[in-house]
């Protein structure tokens, strides 16, 4: 099917400030339908879910949507959908939770390609219990991480893997169903950061062999929220602690409070709005496949189209591996130019692209950038050649 850009971009109000956005992977903007959903359920009757009131009936519906909504989205299955805060207290939570499971002599595995939010948790909850924490180090010229580097630490007594799906700072998609094979083969939980794969390719926990999956629904057009996938038989054997009167069921138990149902009715109209990206038939899985495929198309060829137009202007160096599968990603620095100061120059160029380590801080000192990271520009839905166009024009501009 044809990716109408066009009309994607038509149905975003922040666009109409004019800038072109490549700051998406620290969380996209958001379509007028996701908005409409979460200021519709905030002028709604709602209370506490339950049966007897309207108001009731109605969160209650609200958050059995989402939780639907998500396990299409995931190919997983709605009594495995854990909602949070963040992916990074989601991750903390379970790492405490899991932790209990634990003890001196244990190991778990973390990777330096990794975001933070998938390696300190880990960190702390090992520390706590006496675990020994292994590190799997990334190439540092291509950006891969390889399956050995992670089979390579395995023993009988590894516990958990934690492993990223897709580097937030280059994009380095990692061989996830291969990892969790050798994992499990050694008797290990396979814990996935999905936060930056899920809102440019079509997910299938099946197929990754995750045991546990997390994401974050305002990084795919949707608010700020967190979530879990897991299988609920899995769940079960897992123990958090929680308050005495909730509610000790799966998924509820995991979830502490009160849910923020408008933020979940806008989870829901951001998962049937990227089903929609192309016009198609069929049950919401169906559309996904359709339109997420058509998406990753659509912003793979964006990603070729930035790539070489940085490498051609002199000055400007790209970290990771170019043509290497990954998401549409770019991560680069000016020989001239600070980050810092490229990021504020680019901005009153109307073109978004931060520079940071964007928490990804052991992956950014692996490649020598230390704290201070470099630029990344990150491809999105909306995201148009003459954005791209408007990016590489700021460079050469930068760079000269």
């Amino acid at each position: 099917m044809t990716y109408d850009v066009a009309a994607v971009r038509a149905r975003f109000p922040a666009l109409e400030e004019g800038a072109a956005h490549f700051d998406g992977p620290g969380g996209s903007q958001v379509p007028d339908v996701v908005a409409d959903a979460v200021a519709g359920t905030l002028r709604a009757a709602v209370s506490n879910r339950g049966v007897t009131t309207a108001a009731e009936r109605r969160a209650d519906g609200i958050v059995a949507e989402a939780r639907q909504a998500m396990a299409d989205l995931l190919a997983a299955v709605p009594s495995g959908i854990v909602f949070g805060r963040s992916m990074t207290q989601l991750t903390y939570d379970m790492a405490r939770a899991l932790a209990k499971q634990w003890g001196p002599g244990d190991e778990v595995v973390v990777t330096t390609l990794d975001h933070d939010a998938n390696i300190r948790p880990w960190v702390h909850a090992a520390e706590a219990r006496g675990v020994t924490v292994r590190r799997a180090d990334f190439d540092d010229k291509s950006g891969e991480l390889d399956v050995a580097a992670v089979a390579g630490l395995l023993t009988g007594r590894t516990r958990l893997v934690a492993v990223t799906a897709a580097s937030n700072l280059l994009g380095t998609r990692p061989d996830i169903p291969a990892i969790a094979e050798r994992a499990h083969a050694a008797g290990a939980l396979v814990y996935v950061d999905g936060v930056h794969l899920t809102p440019h390719s079509l997910v299938d926990l099946g197929r990754l062999g995750a045991d546990f999956y997390a994401c974050s629904p305002y990084k795919f057009l949707g608010p700020h929220l967190g979530v879990l996938a897991a299988d609920p038989a899995l769940l079960e054997t897992v123990r958090p602690d929680k308050l005495l009167p909730s509610s000790d069921a799966v998924p509820e138990r995991f979830e502490l409070g009160t849910l923020p149902y408008e933020l979940l009715a806008g989870t829901t109209a951001a998962v049937d709005f990227l089903a929609g990206l192309v016009p198609g038939e069929g049950g919401r899985r169906e559309r996904l496949t359709v339109s997420m495929a058509a998406l990753e198309r659509h912003e793979q060829a964006l990603l070729r189209r930035l790539d070489a137009g940085l490498a051609e202007i002199a000055g400007v160096t790209l970290y990771g591996a170019a043509g290497r599968r990954r998401t549409p990603t770019t991560l680069f620095s000016l020989d001239r130019v600070t980050p810092a100061e490229a990021y504020r120059l680019l901005a009153e160029r109307g073109v978004n692209a931060p520079a940071s380590h964007f928490y990804a801080l052991e992956c950014s000192r692996r490649l020598g950038l230390g704290d201070t990271g470099a630029i990344r520009a990150g491809i999105a839905p909306y995201t148009d050649e003459s954005d791209v166009d408007r990016l590489l024009r700021g460079v050469r501009e930068l760079a000269g």
